[in-house]
């Protein structure tokens, strides 16, 4: 920072840096009050803001992006609680802060962060101190923000610990990819630390162009050292502050310089600030710079409203045996995929969860199944379960003789429900009740209100006096009224239906049939000629018409059910649990 502020003393229309996100706030104020562009290929603070800094100019991706595409992993593969471990300066807190803003977007959450020392003179012990309560913790996903330096002593700590094996996720940001590219092939005992571990690697699309670059670039230096991402955005960083130079020049733009009186009142310090001037047409300069528009070795450089570059992407690669193996991508314009955002870019923007897709990870332990991501915590509080120590009715619930387990419908149901969590929900069960008799239920569910117990398992009837001071779950038991009756198997034949009615009600029915017949044939006959004739052919006419004309069946029919009814005679015991509303009835 100081070398900065001497560098600035000698008439500078324009810096390339700082290379590190710590220093670049003083230095970015420093700019703005001088008025010259300070382009920055390596600052990813997400808070370094051209509202705050208006002539800061950052030519590589922020971290708000790389922290967007880690939340959009994590939510891809369903997992909702993470660790956080990072280097404790501004990029790295301002960095986590981000990454729990989108995490939040996605009902996701950070449970653990802790912060590292940003200095190399972190020792083991300490880097120790912190894993080892990282693995008290619940979640198994740790996300490591760190510098290479810190980072690697990290990894070599949690591979002592045991902490590089199945069920455990570790996702870094670019840093380490940064290693992997620079420094390719590391060394086998590095490489055995990281196995299964994800990073991401700021994109590049592949193009003719940088392919010729990277040979020219071996052929000088043979191979040693090797590009990464931010070396490409260097390089177009220098282009393009050399294309904006000569577009402020066609602009008539001119050189020069003129003293501030705030600053020349500091003269004779060390740093001798009074020899800073203003750039008069840094303006201009940073205009040109804002309005650049061409295609580098990193892609296109061009500006949003917001002063950053358009179309972030990322890289996200699974480091496995002794190189890397790039699994997908991750673009702001369609979120993660196996196609290049290239491809995306010409196509519909897309970004429902059904296209959110990866190749299949190998993760630490060499496993393909997706880690849970959860485990039981051991430092962890226990849920207070209230459980009623019943005598009657313990096919619902009752306390295993000679232990604090317990056993039955509602117990088989909650350890269900828990267990299809997709986190961990430690627990024990209370027992309520002396055993001797039935505990009031009404008593049970005040202990939940008078914080004695966190939830109560039980067949607790829902009535209105205690949905009004608790929460109950939707009913897994509703039998309403129910009839139990014996099935005895019916005589059946061409004489079934006499069953029903008894000998005298058929008697009876037919004497009625007949007296109506005769009566029928007292009032017509003398009108009806249907109705004369031999006696014989009068009888058939009178049980004629009186089947026909005045409904008989249908008489007949309800009177059968009625005394269908009638015989059906059920002598009911009814014993009612209250509490667990089944009503059950035995013949």
């Amino acid at each position: 920072m100081v070398e900065a502020l001497r560098y600035m003393a000698t008439d500078v229309v324009a810096i390339i840096g700082p290379q590190c996100s710590v220093v670049a706030p003083i230095i970015s104020h420093v700019a703005s009050e001088l008025r010259f562009p300070l382009l920055s290929f390596a600052a990813t603070d997400p808070t370094l803001s051209s509202l705050q800094f208006p002539f800061f100019v950052r030519t590589a991706q922020s971290d708000l992006y790389q922290m967007t595409a880690v939340a959009d992993i994590i939510d891809h593969y369903g997992w909702k609680e993470v660790i956080a471990i990072f280097i404790d300066d501004d990029w790295g807190r301002n960095g986590v802060s981000a990454l729990n803003d989108k995490l939040a977007e996605r009902r996701c959450k950070i449970s653990y962060k802790v912060g590292i020392q940003p200095d190399s003179s972190v020792t083991q012990g300490a880097i120790m101190d912190i894993l080892v309560k990282v693995a008290l913790m619940q979640s198994r996903i740790v996300v490591l923000h760190l510098n290479q330096i810190v980072g690697f002593k990290v990894f070599s700590v949690a591979n002592h610990l045991g902490m590089m094996g199945n069920g455990y996720v570790w996702i870094a940001t670019d840093w380490l990819s940064l290693v992997l590219d620079s420094e390719s092939p590391l060394p086998s005992e590095t490489m055995d630390k990281i196995q299964g571990v994800l990073t991401l690697r700021q994109h590049t699309p592949d193009s003719d162009r940088k392919r010729a670059f990277f040979a020219r670039w071996n052929r000088i230096t043979g191979g040693s050292p090797q590009l990464n991402a931010y070396g490409l955005y260097a390089y177009d960083t220098v282009w393009l502050l050399a294309n904006s130079l000569d577009a402020f020049f066609n602009q008539g733009g001119v050189i020069s310089f003129s003293n501030d009186s705030r600053i020349s009142s500091m003269a004779g310090s060390a740093l001798h600030l009074e020899a800073m001037s203003i750039f008069d047409d840094g303006v201009l300069l940073l205009k040109n710079i804002l309005l650049s528009d061409f295609v580098g070795l990193t892609g296109p450089l061009k500006f949003n409203s917001d002063r950053s570059l358009i179309l972030p992407a990322y890289d996200i690669i699974n480091v496995l045996g002794t190189g890397i193996r790039q699994i997908g991508y991750w673009s702001n314009y369609s979120g993660l995929s196996t196609v290049s955002p290239e491809t995306l870019y010409t196509r519909p923007q897309n970004r429902s969860s059904a296209n959110q897709k990866l190749y299949s990870v190998i993760w630490p332990g060499e496993t393909l199944s997706k880690p849970r991501g959860w485990v039981f915590p051991n430092n962890g509080k226990l849920l207070r379960i209230g459980v009623p120590n019943r005598v009657s009715y313990k096919e619902f619930v009752s306390q295993i003789r000679g232990t604090d387990m317990f056993k039955g419908f509602c117990i088989d149901v909650f350890t269900a429900a828990v267990n299809l969590l997709p986190y961990a929900v430690p627990y024990k069960f209370i027992s309520f009740g002396d055993g001797r008799k039935n505990p009031s239920y009404t008593e049970l569910v005040n202990k939940i209100t008078a914080g004695e117990f966190d939830a109560v398992v039980g067949d607790i009837a829902i009535v209105t006096n205690r949905t009004r001071i608790v929460d109950f779950t939707q009913p897994y038991v509703s039998s309403g009224l129910v009839i139990v009756a014996r099935l005895e198997k019916e005589r059946s034949g061409a004489w079934a239906f006499l069953q029903p009615f008894s000998r005298r009600m058929w008697i009876v029915t037919g004497s009625f049939f007949l007296i109506v017949g005769i009566v029928v044939w007292i009032l017509e006959h003398r009108i009806n000629d249907e109705f004369r004739g031999p006696p014989k052919q009068q009888v058939i006419t009178i049980l004629w018409r009186e089947y026909y004309e005045h409904s008989w069946p249908s008489s007949v029919a309800c009177m059968a059910l009625c005394g269908f009814n009638n015989q059906l005679q059920l002598h009911c015991k009814s014993d009612v649990n209250p509490d667990s509303g089944a009503f059950i009835f035995s013949n």
